[in-house]
């Protein structure tokens, strides 16, 4: 199973991974990588290996994470390769989904508002809530601007699945099960969120800049879906 550097640092841009087994239909296999391959509402990473694009990354049915190649890539079982990532994409991605647990926090602790769905692009994130006031959706913005103002701290680590389960509110997705691992990956935003997630985040709050509000679209009754954006 490729070590998922992802989790370790969101920073990394460029490494060198080495080839478990000789691609197969374009598909490549490597002992560790740094491509997201999307989850939880956030969307995949982009970019290349030994200057082929990279035009897809997806688990298997193992849970591997697989990359798609666009075209042939020459090389077998123990070569080393080099990876880099769409970096200006993946950071964008990066201060939205850190913003996104901001806005989940707020609608927790606010007014009791679970998140119901969401989708997490370079350009901007949507999420569902369950609420039913739009002005409601607006103070939950000013609220989280303020609280990025504050440059907190943004701290990723692992706990034992068992530990991780006695904190209050691990799972802010209404309807996500706690997932079946027997470790978790917690980030945790200082006093303010803490929860079990997968993908890729900022150090610290001021990486965000400030929440852009675009619109709220009605989505059925005590359900409201807020769209947003990063500068």
């Amino acid at each position: 199973m490729a070590k998922e550097l992802f989790q370790f640092d969101s920073y990394v841009k460029e490494n060198i991974s080495k080839v478990v087994e000789k691609p197969v239909d374009n598909i490549l296999v490597l002992d560790e990588t740094i491509f997201y391959p999307g989850g939880g509402g956030l969307e995949k990473d982009h970019g290349e290996i030994n200057g082929i694009k990279v035009v897809d990354v997806k688990r298997n049915e193992n849970r591997e994470i697989i990359h798609v190649m666009e075209s042939p890539i020459d090389v077998k079982a123990g070569d080393q390769v080099r990876c880099k990532i769409d970096w200006n994409r993946r950071y964008r991605m990066m201060r939205l989904h850190t913003a996104s647990h901001v806005m989940a926090a707020v609608a927790l602790s606010k007014f009791g508002a679970l998140v119901t769905g969401g989708n997490i692009s370079p350009d901007q994130a949507k999420d569902d809530f369950s609420l039913d006031s739009k002005d409601k959706i607006i103070e939950i913005v000013d609220e989280a601007n303020s609280i990025i103002k504050r440059n907190l701290n943004v701290k990723v680590y692992f706990l034992p699945r068992e530990e991780a389960l006695k904190i209050p509110a691990i799972v802010k997705l209404a309807g996500r099960s706690p997932p079946e691992l027997p470790t978790w990956r917690i980030v945790e935003i200082e006093g303010v969120d803490i929860q079990a997630d997968g993908g890729p985040h900022v150090k610290n709050t001021s990486e965000i800049g400030e929440i852009k509000f675009i619109k709220v679209e009605n989505k059925g009754k005590g359900r409201k879906r807020v769209y947003y954006t990063v500068p």
